[in-house]
């Protein structure tokens, strides 16, 4: 289904009219459903900001020239370590931050606000339409991801706001596209995978030795991608087509917090499975998503590269890299 109209070279004043259904692939329908993953990527170093205010140093000379590695006599000092992690991180970090701030402002502005709601059922359809390479909700915190997304929702709020959209545009979405808001069962899963039924036992030995499964996974697991993670692959659900079979039959049958027996991978190799939380399937009804799928219509008239950084200029930033974008 798709309802994008011409785009505009104005957001205001906009009336969308529902036009006859072009049928899609479902693949590119569900893209629809994440709007919040626009600037996901662009913001996850920010998940680094409470590590290196942590790790700041005192007004103390003397602690930032503490050693915090010594090789064959030469010495790394903490200030050289900070350096370092800001030259890397800091920029991202730090705009993360100022766009966070930025939309926040907006939202007071515009008398706009974001519910604990709308927030859950954003998360609930990224989580439905996750890609197991896609490591975002991997690499950040439930709290960081919460704010992250009620950071689009504002964005897209404001930028939607004036953007009219006929409710019988998204009565339209909503009967064609009823799949996406019926959401299975997802289970949060962790693996560790072997190249043999030996080395598979003597993993699920350490486990039962009282091993932590994320460390074992970073050290024994053969799935270079998911051990970097320790093992964790994300929300998965039953009917996930690029989830190897074994691994969907094994993990309906666990319940949060347990780990599963050895198993036989379809290209022979071996896994042991944790499911560390689970997340019981819903059903969206019309009401409950007529707001999003407005929303979504609206968005799709704009510019796919609109992000926070627009208001700046709004809001007098200045910050520690130069002009305001």
């Amino acid at each position: 289904m798709n309802w994008k109209a011409s785009l505009m070279k104005s957001t205001r004043n906009i009336r969308t009219t529902p036009t006859p259904p072009i049928k899609t692939p479902l693949s590119q329908r569900r893209l629809k459903t994440k709007p919040a993953l626009m600037i996901l990527a662009i913001l996850l170093a920010g998940n680094l900001f409470w590590f290196i205010m942590w790790l700041l140093p005192s007004k103390d000379k003397s602690n930032n020239d503490e050693v915090v590695a010594t090789i064959d006599g030469d010495n790394i000092t903490r200030q050289q370590w900070l350096a370092k992690m800001e030259s890397m991180y800091g920029k991202e970090t730090l705009q993360g931050l100022v766009n966070e701030a930025v939309m926040e402002k907006a939202a007071k502005q515009h008398k706009i606000s974001v519910s604990d709601e709308e927030v859950d059922l954003e998360l609930a359809l990224m989580h439905s339409t996750q890609d197991i390479t896609d490591r975002t909700f991997q690499s950040l915190s439930d709290k960081e991801l919460r704010q992250k997304v009620r950071t689009q929702l504002i964005l897209e709020k404001v930028l939607a706001k004036d953007i009219i959209i006929t409710e019988e545009a998204v009565e339209g979405f909503y009967q064609d596209n009823q799949s996406l808001y019926n959401i299975p069962t997802s289970y949060r899963t962790s693996m560790i995978v072997a190249d043999s039924k030996e080395n598979i036992d003597s993993v699920l030995q350490e486990l039962q030795n009282g091993s932590e499964f994320s460390v074992l996974a970073r050290e024994r697991s053969i799935d270079t991608p998911s051990a970097s993670l320790g093992g964790d692959i994300g929300f998965i659900t039953e009917q996930q087509a690029n989830i190897d079979a074994a691994i969907l039959k094994a993990v309906a049958k666990l319940e949060k917090g347990t780990t599963s027996e050895a198993i036989v991978l379809s290209d022979g190799r071996y896994a042991v499975l944790h499911v560390s939380e689970v997340k019981e399937g819903q059903s969206f009804t019309f009401e409950d998503v007529a707001a999003h799928i407005k929303r979504v219509l609206a968005v799709e008239q704009l510019s796919a590269s609109i992000t926070p950084e627009i208001f700046w200029t709004d809001y007098d930033v200045n910050w520690f890299y130069g002009e305001a974008k």
